[in-house]
């Protein structure tokens, strides 16, 4: 991206007209609860908490200035009120049956949405075993080769568009984890993915066609699970041919969260690490998915980077050169869609006298990721109004592997990560970046 088409402040497209969110994965326990929470704070039902851009604050300049207003009160935003959804789905549950089935939302409030929630169904999905093996397509389109399924999403984008009377739109995977896919050759350019795409080249997931058919429709596209996806160089150089802003990959929400937060923390104060030891009990679709060991790999690689990345083995040998971390995600399904994750780390301190720190994490899976979908929702329309395209790293905060550019490591700390996200928001609108030396108000010129 060249710097001379990131547009000024004053030349950022205002959020007009109403903003269309397609979602592969409509009617999964994560998209009904942001779809079913949007609608319940839009009737003043519920607070949107958990949302950096519906409650977060931004720090503009000195601290002795006092200007510190909300986001969405700073950035030219899309509103709440102005969100239509779509997508589509193996499974053709409209969105209140959907919601019932997932069991994540009390059922008052389901039926308090019911009128909004039965309106909303998906268009039938692409699927193939193969890459989620512990599912049955039930819903799905009858296109068998990868154009046909290509211009048939393509066409659902349009009638979607068009029914809703809508001017532009973003598209947000919250499908399942694909089983594990390595780079492959038809992955390293775009005339090898169009090619393969002719050939029906079966090194090209589900998620990828999705990706493709938003991208060439001029809609940013966000991965929120593991897969590969948007993450390889072809579709990468997609995005930067179309202008299009790419994000991803997995939303970072429960355990990995925690990790985040609590792993720069041992690294700031210089104490060693052990082991981390880290294991779910999870009971919905995704718990039901990764109970397969070719998504669980997919998964169990990005959980697993965040640690190599923030404690820098190889600048720090002696403190973290040797650390064992252990991954593990077990279906269970009493437990539904309150994941219980628990962490058992080794740390030493002190001339190597050991500690140990145990967190048991009950959380609720979809509750944490619901304000996710959200902010990327309106960061990524954000980034297309202002003139960004291609991987949008900036937006890492959200994601356990963040993407990033070529030659490039991802920042996996929390605090950097929000750092990097509020820097940008502030240059886009012509700000100063904080930087928080502090020095300016202690030194006398």
């Amino acid at each position: 991206m060249k710097a001379d088409e990131i547009r000024r402040k004053e030349d950022i497209l205002p959020p007009e007209g109403r903003l269309g969110v397609l979602i592969p994965g409509l009617a999964g326990a994560v998209s009904t609860t942001f779809i079913a929470g949007v609608e319940a704070v839009r009737r003043k039902m519920a607070l949107p908490i958990g949302s950096l851009t519906q409650m977060g604050t931004i720090r503009l300049g000195k601290r002795t200035e006092n200007r510190v207003p909300k986001i969405k009160e700073f950035v030219p935003l899309a509103n709440l009120e102005s969100l239509v959804f779509g997508g589509w789905d193996i499974f053709e549950d409209n969105l209140y049956d959907a919601c019932l089935k997932a069991k994540v939302l009390r059922k008052d409030l389901v039926e308090g949405l019911k009128d909004f929630l039965c309106e909303i169904k998906p268009y039938p999905g692409v699927f193939r075993q193969d890459f989620v093996h512990n599912l049955e397509g039930q819903y799905i389109k009858k296109e068998k080769d990868y154009l046909g399924l290509i211009e048939a999403l393509k066409a659902d984008i349009e009638d979607f568009k068009r029914r809703h009377n809508l001017n532009r739109c973003v598209m947000i995977w919250c499908g399942s984890t694909e089983a594990y896919l390595s780079l492959k050759d038809v992955h390293k350019s775009l005339d090898a993915f169009e090619e393969g795409l002719k050939k029906n080249d079966p090194a090209i997931a589900p998620s990828m066609l999705y990706a493709y058919a938003a991208i060439t429709s001029g809609v940013p596209f966000v991965n929120g699970a593991p897969n590969l996806t948007v993450d390889i160089p072809a579709l990468i150089e997609l995005a930067e041919k179309n202008k299009v802003p790419i994000a991803g990959k997995d939303f970072k929400t429960g355990q990995t969260l925690l990790k985040t937060i609590i792993a720069p923390g041992i690294k700031a104060r210089m104490l060693g690490l052990k082991g981390w030891f880290s294991t779910n009990i999870l009971g919905n679709r995704d718990g039901l998915v990764l109970d397969d060991a070719a998504s669980f790999k997919t998964k169990e690689i990005s959980k697993k980077s965040v640690l190599d990345y923030i404690l820098q083995p190889d600048v720090y040998p002696e403190l973290y050169k040797d650390v064992y971390h252990k991954v593990r995600i077990n279906y269970y399904p009493p437990r539904g869609d309150n994941k219980e994750a628990w962490d058992n780390i080794d740390i030493f301190g002190w001339l190597g006298y050991e500690m140990q720190i145990k967190i048991n994490f009950l959380c609720r899976d979809s509750i944490l990721a619901a304000p996710v979908v959200l902010d990327l929702a309106l960061f990524i329309d954000f980034a297309r109004r202002a003139g960004l395209y291609g991987i949008q790293e900036w937006l890492s905060f959200y994601f356990k592997s963040p993407m990033v550019g070529k030659e490039l490591y991802p920042e996996h700390d929390l605090f950097i990560q929000l750092m990097k996200l509020k820097n940008t928001l502030r240059v886009l609108m012509e700000e100063t970046e904080i930087t928080h030396t502090g020095l300016d108000y202690y030194i006398e010129e």
